[in-house]
């Protein structure tokens, strides 16, 4: 199996990291933050914010390899504060409804920018065509 680094159609490509890694079927979600298609910072200091467009960055980026939320198998989310946890909740039950994935929840002191609230990785299996 070959190891295939899957860009975003229509954003510059990152020369740190790849927004996607299909290796065989299996997809690989770098951790998504609360950035817009311009890169600029959505929902300053509103968590809930934060994780719709997370999700939705999800979404944008599971599309680019051919799958959907409903693929994915696993989700690692990072949360600056564990009182975020019940709000967190709302969020999936938009985005995942009954495709609920393995999921761990791990909150941190601070994530890579002080404005981010969340960030989310992911896995998802490519559908069979």
């Amino acid at each position: 199996m070959t190891i295939k680094r899957i860009q975003l159609p229509g954003r510059p490509a990152s020369k740190l990291y790849a927004p996607l890694v299909q290796y065989g079927d299996l997809l690989f979600v770098t951790g998504q933050v609360a950035r817009d298609r311009d890169g600029q910072i959505v929902g300053r200091g509103d968590f809930m914010k934060q994780a719709y467009q997370v999700f939705a960055n999800i979404a944008e980026v599971l599309a680019a390899g051919g799958a959907t939320m409903a693929d994915l198998l696993k989700v690692t989310v990072f949360v600056t504060d564990a009182r975020y946890r019940d709000e967190f909740r709302a969020v999936t039950d938009k985005y995942l409804g009954a495709h609920l994935p393995a999921s761990t929840l791990v909150v941190v002191a601070a994530l890579a920018d002080p404005a981010f609230l969340i960030e989310i990785e992911g896995i998802a299996a490519k559908p069979q065509s």
